[in-house]
């Protein structure tokens, strides 16, 4: 392997910004036949799941069908990807280090810096792209989240959506996550989804894999030869966690020992089947300000038996994943496809500590992140145990749960260290072991996400063009591993890589690894710098920083280059610059009228409407009835106003405390509703209902819906998919309108003293006042 030590990094670059090892990769495997039929590729990307989750990595979650892909397959121990979900998506998808996309962050931001435009620029084209050009039909399903969330709406031009990065056909959530039994918007190809109610039974991971067979049937059907990409995007094991009854009951019971027991005895597994050194070591718990986990004993035993039921959802949700991916295999089989399949199982990035030290029966709360959080917010709800992990109950797990979750590695999803980065990896490929392409067993070099993309190019006999359609590609930053799977004492093909995210940093070269734990608000500076070598401490316990600062520097320098060339700055401040959004978005906020038959209004362009805000909702009705005038939300929070035995109501989920609130009779006729939310201090709304100038009762002063609530959009005469109000929906289900309405319009008024202006002003003023 060549030394890096000494050497430029960037070396023969020639792109716009980024790396290059294309002079350094081997040409493998040698170009195929003409007549030599292409391998089909699959690949199975798993949102939020830790290193030791599955059989292959340690985990006691019965996974049959990864144990069978992984036994005659290659098993990655050494394989980093970004801390978030859309930076590692965009880097998998095209072979370009993710700030260059223009990921640096999810896709919810848009603060105007290069490195968060959230668009795939035409000169970097996608997996998907590059294997249509090639004659390839080209799947996707499940999760998307690249594309902005401004721009996820039936209203945008689609330049960033699946159809239009490569896809023939897609079908799932555009966003990062949503509910399994009541997804929030679905999307076919390029249209969303009109969904009124779910059937009973509906559950989201099985639908997708339903999606993908039927795709995968039909292209067969209709031609015999056809090599495909599949794409297949979990949106689990993100939260929140809902698994289906019957697959929890498998698992109850088995986490009543702890996450500590839990942890011990996926190590030992790892250890017995060689995926680490010997005498690597286990590291003490999470003790990190914020980050901390007790020791398990030291738990009362109520919260022992609160805390294994949500383990138990987690477990059925891998369970879940491999049932499906079984499903998956056996059409293959059937059709006879398996065999020259290319199967890839991976995840985004690691296990994550977001359920907080206690874990939470109400996600889209213990979610929020704002500098003026109330004291009497509370980011869980009492709801009975029995009810998590279904329809009614948005819960994650503490995150004693994610550091088992990332066994044998320190922290979270969104670090740098391991935790964050070292994820799964199985490739299974039964032709290329037969030919020689394919060695099965593990491989203990280092490679990276962006790695993926040109590997599974070349296993198919492809060749990344370096111009397309007449435009000069980018080139890309990742380096085929084709040789390392062929051969299990070839050398890492990816000798070095930056990382960053939200201010956490790393840089791997060679066997050492330089890493962060950026606190946010606070200088950089290289005192934050530790140093480990993860080849005889792959667990990141020993800092060497103090005994080679020279290493330190040389690193750090290297760091620092790499993220100009990467577009990586500006880095996260005090400043809240990178919490704004385009102006343009103002616009978003004008008076809105909706009329009946409009389809439910997306999420984010909903929530323009209200959030942190005052406005009113004004309800012509021409005909009183029974039924649902206008809602808002789901059982994660929201609102909705209905009529019912002749009598108006409105209904306010509080991140998933209902108040129902009895506004008195609605005579027939005619009639001019107003519910009025005035935002106050402390991220409050006080609401007021009038009826044709009349006032009414209005509810209690209540918590704002904030962050990524209410997660489901607006309806007008119907509370479609999740409801609002269980107790209604047991009753009336989606409880379409049974009058006449003409028209609800949203009149947007005031920010309130919490608004994104006032938190910028309030961030400016903290960070002047540090310095």
């Amino acid at each position: 392997m060549t030394d890096s030590t000494h050497r430029d990094p960037y070396e023969g670059f020639t792109g716009r910004i980024g790396r290059t090892f294309a002079d350094s990769e081997p040409a493998w495997p040698p170009r195929r036949n003409p007549g030599h039929k292409a391998p089909n590729i699959v690949v199975v990307l798993v949102d939020d799941m830790g290193y030791s989750d599955i059989g292959p990595f340690g985990s006691e979650i019965a996974t049959p069908t990864l144990d069978a892909l992984a036994e005659d397959g290659v098993r990655l121990t050494n394989y980093h990807t970004m801390p978030l979900c859309s930076p590692a998506r965009a880097a998998l998808l095209t072979g370009l280090n993710p700030h260059r996309v223009g990921y640096s962050m999810v896709a919810n931001s848009d603060p105007g810096f290069p490195g968060y435009g959230m668009e795939i620029a035409d000169d970097i084209p996608t997996l998907a792209e590059l294997l249509h050009d090639s004659g390839y039909a080209t799947y996707a399903v499940g999760k998307w989240h690249l594309v902005r969330d401004s721009a996820s709406n039936a209203a945008d031009d689609r330049e960033n959506w699946p159809l239009r990065k490569g896809f023939d056909q897609y079908y799932g959530v555009l966003e990062g996550l949503t509910s399994l039994f009541h997804p929030h918007q679905l999307v076919r190809d390029n249209s969303p989804l009109d969904i009124d109610e779910f059937p009973d039974g509906y559950y989201y991971t099985d639908d997708i894999t339903d999606q993908a067979i039927s795709m995968v049937k039909s292209l067969r059907a209709h031609d015999p030869d056809k090599p495909f990409l599949l794409y297949l995007a979990h949106n689990a094991v993100h939260g929140p966690l809902q698994a289906k009854e019957e697959d929890i009951a498998r698992h109850r019971g088995r986490y009543d020992e702890g996450w500590d027991v839990l942890r011990e005895r996926r190590f030992a597994a790892q250890l017995a089947d060689g995926l680490f050194p010997s005498g690597t070591e286990l590291p003490d718990r999470n003790s990190e300000a914020g980050l901390d986990v007790p020791a398990w004993e030291s738990l009362t035993e109520e919260q022992q038996k609160l805390y294994a039921r949500y383990m138990e959802v987690y477990a059925a949700l891998v369970d879940n994943i491999d049932q499906n991916l079984g499903r998956l295999t056996e059409t293959l089989d059937a059709l006879g496809e398996l065999d020259n399949t290319i199967i890839v199982f991976t995840s985004d990035n690691g296990g994550t500590g977001e359920g907080g030290a206690e874990g939470t029966r109400s996600y889209f709360s213990r979610f929020v992140h704002h500098p003026a959080l109330p004291d009497d917010w509370t980011p869980d709800v009492d709801r009975d145990p029995e009810l998590i992990g279904g329809p009614r109950s948005l819960v994650h797990y503490p995150r004693g749960w994610g550091m088992a979750s990332n066994t044998p590695f320190r922290l979270y999803k969104g670090h740098t260290y391991a935790g964050g980065v070292r994820v799964p990896f199985v490739l299974s490929w039964p032709k290329g072991v037969r030919e020689g392409q394919l060695d099965p067993g593990l491989r203990t070099q280092y490679q990276y996400v962006t790695d993926i993309a040109p590997t599974l190019l070349r296993l198919a006999g492809q060749e990344r063009p370096a111009e397309r359609r007449g435009i000069t590609l980018q080139e890309p930053d990742g380096v085929g591993f084709a040789p390392v799977l062929a051969d299990a004492l070839h050398s890492s093909t990816h000798p070095e890589q930056y990382c960053e995210m939200t201010g956490n940093r790393s840089y791997y070269r060679d066997g050492h690894k330089l890493v962060t734990l950026h606190r946010p608000g606070t200088p950089y500076d290289d005192s934050e710098w530790a140093l480990y070598d993860i080849r005889t401490d792959p667990t990141e316990i020993h800092d060497l920083a103090a005994e080679r600062p020279g290493l330190v520097k040389e690193l750090s320098a290297a760091w620092e280059k790499a993220a100009w060339r990467n577009g990586v700055f500006p880095l996260p401040d005090g400043s809240g610059a990178l919490a704004r959004r385009n102006p343009s978005e103002e616009r978003l906020a004008r008076p809105l009228t909706l009329l009946p038959g409009t389809p439910e209004l997306e999420r984010y362009r909903s929530s323009r409407l209200v959030a942190l805000r005052s406005f009113e909702i004004v309800v012509v009705v021409d005909e009183a009835g029974e039924g649902v005038l206008v809602s808002h939300g789901d059982q994660g929070g929201g609102y909705s106003v209905y009529v019912e035995d002749g009598r108006l109501r409105l209904a306010y989920n509080e991140y998933g405390v209902l108040h129902e609130t009895d506004a008195g009779p609605l005579a027939p006729g005619e009639h001019v509703l107003v519910i009025g939310a005035t935002a106050g201090k402390g991220l409050r709304w006080s609401f007021t209902v009038s009826v044709d100038g009349e006032a009414r009762a209005g509810p209690r002063s209540v918590h704002q819906l904030i962050g990524m609530a209410p997660f489901q959009g607006i309806s007008i005469g119907i509370d479609r998919k999740s409801p609002v109000s269980w107790p209604l929906f047991e009753r009336h289900r989606s409880f379409r309108f049974r009058g006449r309405l003409r028209s609800v319009t949203y009149r947007p008024g005031e920010p309130g003293p919490d608004s994104p202006e006032a938190v910028a002003e309030a961030l400016k003023a903290a960070a002047a006042a540090f310095e």
